[in-house]
């Protein structure tokens, strides 16, 4: 048999939750993020002004980085990484060096739009750093970061550096005027120590003879500018050391260095056009021949979605390309 009672609701609600309570509530955390997010913003400005580099630790939270770290983990377990690629003279004043690629930098690499099976946290993290980057580059008193508009970047580079005195020598991410302004990085080593590991980011800011020693420590964001202002290395790995880059570019230097790669194409398509005629043209005296042919892998897509404020650059984002076509092609070196 069913019977039906009336409860007294108002006592079961011992704490009322009025609209405005909440409403105050929720202005007043938003308010406070607000707040920490425009300190952030305001100690990058000042940090990349006077010492051309910035460091933010705890980026993200333990929960959100250890995602991330278990995404990167996965890609490397499924043996998606290949071996980082080397562009010789990489500082703008070094002598060319014939020396084996693995003993120039000892990273293994893919590269990341964030929209692939299994790497949202990834594009989440590149998402974060976007917004980073576009407020420190629009507020207003933003010293040197006002000189650029920034509103394109690579896809992410995932490094892993598996151990073993893993490295990358001494070098300039944009020697040659590619575009590239910014360098950001995040790292993913849990309870890293250098004393033991080694894995330090060594940056050695121009003018000057002073280092900075900076620890790969799980969910550290650093920025640095990407230009001959800051020569760097990887000091010898000792244990596996995560690391995901990115690097936003200043839209007018970008863009002349696509038109001088245009027009270095263009000369080069012309010479080789003529030889290809005057081969084709043997005299009594020659054999014709077939000239060699160099195919080039069609490179996968780099779109990925992000914030209306910023976009990847067009192509692949690798660094399989010579020197001399880091400006112009759509890969980078690095």
């Amino acid at each position: 048999m069913i019977t039906s009672t009336t409860t007294d609701y108002n006592n079961f609600f011992k704490h009322s939750a009025h609209p405005a309570n909440a409403e105050q509530y929720f202005r007043e955390l938003l308010d406070k993020r607000e707040r920490r997010y425009e300190d952030l913003c305001r100690n990058i400005i000042s940090d990349m002004n006077q010492y051309g580099l910035s460091v933010v630790d705890d980026f993200l939270g333990m929960d959100t980085g250890l995602k991330i770290l278990n995404e990167v983990r996965s890609m490397y377990i499924a043996g998606a990484f290949q071996d980082g690629q080397v562009v010789t003279n990489q500082m703008a004043d070094a002598p060319a060096s014939g020396v084996k690629g693995d003993k120039i930098r000892g990273d293994k690499i893919k590269w990341v739009g964030g929209n692939e099976p299994g790497c949202s946290n990834v594009w989440y993290l590149t998402n974060q750093i976007d917004s980073v980057v576009y407020r420190v580059n629009t507020m207003k008193d933003n010293g040197i970061l006002g000189n650029y508009h920034i509103r394109e970047r690579t896809r992410a580079m995932v490094a892993c550096y598996p151990g073993s005195g893993t490295h990358y020598v001494m070098h300039v991410d944009n020697p040659k005027k590619d575009g590239r302004v910014i360098t950001a990085i995040y790292y993913l080593n849990i309870n890293w120590d250098a004393s033991e590991s080694g894995g330090m980011l060594r940056i050695r800011p121009t003018p000057g003879t002073t280092v900075a020693d900076i620890e790969p420590k799980f969910d550290r964001l650093i920025f640095f500018w990407s230009d001959i202002r800051n020569p760097h290395e990887v000091q010898p790995a000792h244990r596996t050391r995560y690391a995901i880059t990115v690097w936003y570019f200043d839209a007018k230097e970008r863009e002349e260095a696509l038109n001088r790669a245009k027009l270095e194409n263009s000369k080069t398509n012309n010479v080789a056009a003529q030889a290809q005629a005057h081969q084709a043209e043997p005299d009594s005296t020659t054999t014709p021949h077939t000239p060699h042919t160099t195919t080039t892998a069609a490179a996968p897509s780099s779109s990925s979605s992000l914030p209306a404020s910023m976009s990847t650059g067009t192509g692949a984002l690798n660094a399989n390309v010579s020197s001399n076509a880091c400006a112009a092609s759509s890969e980078i070196c690095t």
